[in-house]
């Protein structure tokens, strides 16, 4: 058998965030997506308009036990308690297993143990502040920071005097989603939401994933209300087309945004506000931050870093 370093591993996994798969499926090995009748969610296969390559394939749940992988990928705690025991085959569970967990902890933001507790799987976070608040016991973790690909022809222009967030059901989702930061700073700034449902919160709705770089290109700055949450990739993308981003010092971005160079990011909203208006004002230094932002995108959230960083970790579970 060949190397493991040197030949195509067979993942399977499950489609939970679909713009991380896609890019996830960067990664030069296949990629075998569980699907389910109806396609629910977390069994959605390629269903969407992300533009998977050729190694990305769906697998029929009920083809599942029949096949051989090298590595299971699990992406979300249904999966890890239901389809580890109830779909995986006894030699299956026993392959090298890798858990990416995606948001920090929900429950309490230091002393809530990750339910996987194991030195048998790899628990994989996609930021530092995530992997600093989960509780993961002994089970050896590393941090995988985002990448992300933007088109080619999109680059910031900034010519509409408004800011845009991204966020999906903002409304239901509340406070730790900063429902009530967006309804501040857009009675004092001019400010559109894009997201699934983002008309009950006053926004515009939804915008396609293929579309939302250039949609949001137009837009002086890029505001993020989230109080708590991984690192969106919408502001990963925004920053890589050369947007600056306005938001709280919270989590993980406030290891990311420096005020004065990329963006500006603070506690108090009034604050915020205030950088917004000034930005309103002056698009020459919304330019100015929005290429810092976009250095800062191409040297730390590089797609191919996240690509090498993925690799390197497959193999390793695998060695």
């Amino acid at each position: 058998m060949p190397k493991t370093s040197s030949r195509r591993l067979r993942v399977l996994t499950w489609h939970i965030h679909g713009n991380y798969l896609y890019y996830l499926s960067q990664t030069p090995h296949d990629f075998y997506l569980v699907t389910r009748p109806g396609y629910p969610p977390g069994y959605a296969g390629k269903a969407g308009a992300l533009p998977f390559g050729a190694n990305v394939h769906e697998m029929p749940a009920s083809e599942v036990p029949s096949q051989s992988f090298d590595v299971i990928l699990f992406q979300h705690k249904q999966q890890w308690d239901d389809d580890r025991l109830n779909l995986l085959t006894d030699a299956q569970r026993r392959l090298p297993r890798v858990y990416i967990e995606h948001d920090p902890p929900q429950e309490n933001p230091f002393e809530q143990k990750h339910w996987v507790q194991e030195h048998g799987t790899l628990l994989v976070h996609v930021t530092h502040f995530n992997r600093l608040m989960w509780d993961s016991g002994d089970t050896p973790t590393r941090v995988i920071e985002h990448g992300v690909v933007v088109p080619k022809d999109v680059r910031y222009t900034g010519e509409l005097a408004r800011g845009i967030a991204v966020i999906n059901h903002l409304h239901q989702r509340g406070r730790r989603l900063g429902n009530d930061v967006y309804a501040q700073a857009a009675a004092s700034v001019p400010l559109d939401l894009v997201g699934m449902d983002a008309q009950s919160a006053g926004g515009i709705g939804e915008i396609g994933n293929l579309q939302l770089a250039a949609f949001s290109a137009r837009y002086r700055f890029f505001f993020n209300p989230i109080r708590w949450t991984s690192l969106g990739l919408a502001i990963v993308e925004a920053m890589t087309i050369g947007m600056p981003i306005i938001g709280l010092a919270t989590t993980e971005l406030a290891t990311v945004i420096h005020n004065g160079e990329n963006g500006f990011v603070h506690t108090d909203t009034n604050t915020l506000i205030d950088a917004m208006q000034h930005l309103l004002r002056d698009p020459v230094e919304a330019r100015r931050l929005g290429e810092g932002a976009q250095r800062t995108a191409l040297e730390r959230f590089h797609i191919a870093r996240f690509a090498h960083d993925w690799g390197e970790a497959l193999r390793y579970v695998c060695s």
